[in-house]
């Protein structure tokens, strides 16, 4: 990836009814602490942040509800962009595509929930749409499912992506701190 590329980060479905549970999804403090330092070293970089939040009528992620909100821990400035969904991918359906295209982007930074679902979903599609993908390896999360821990979804996911060659934009894996934001 070029580093001269215009990106944007992209926070998806950090969300008071998913995170705020019991149990929370694995490593939730750590993850919401790496999209908080990501998000404030995005806006040094005059990088949009991009807050991705799913909804659902008749659930308790109703457009609106309290569990529908950001999670409280969240940093969230006034010139910060939201995009709602209803789907695992964030483009479908959505000004997702539109918002990017206007803001000139061209490298997308991916984190948070769930890493086997709108994560990998939204990462694929971005790579279908042209746009290498940055996977933030440690602040994506899932909770623990029968077949598999929180832990082994998401490195799992981390291994997995940045295999995936035949969209032709490269999808990486990096940790947090070795993310580069340029505007």
């Amino acid at each position: 990836m070029s580093p001269t590329m215009k990106s944007a980060l992209l926070v998806i479905d950090v969300q008071r009814g998913i995170f705020e549970t019991t149990p929370p999804p694995f490593d939730a403090a750590a993850v919401i602490d790496c999209v908080n330092s990501l998000a404030a070293r995005a806006r040094m970089a005059d990088v949009p942040v991009v807050f991705i939040q799913h909804e659902c009528n008749g659930s308790p992620l109703q457009h609106g509800s309290e569990k529908w909100r950001l999670d409280q821990r969240l940093v969230v400035e006034p010139r910060d962009l939201a995009v709602c969904k209803t789907t695992p991918d964030a483009f479908l359906r959505t000004e997702l595509g539109d918002l990017l295209a206007e803001l000139g982007t061209q490298k997308l930074i991916v984190c948070g929930y769930a890493s086997e679902f709108c994560v990998d979903t939204t990462t694929r599609r971005a790579a279908a749409l042209g746009f290498p993908v940055v996977l933030v390896s440690d602040a994506h999360t899932t909770h623990d499912k029968r077949h598999a821990s929180g832990a082994q979804i998401r490195a799992h996911h981390n291994a997995t992506l940045p295999n995936l060659t035949s969209f032709g934009p490269v999808i990486e894996a990096r940790l947090a701190e070795d993310v580069v934001f340029e505007a």
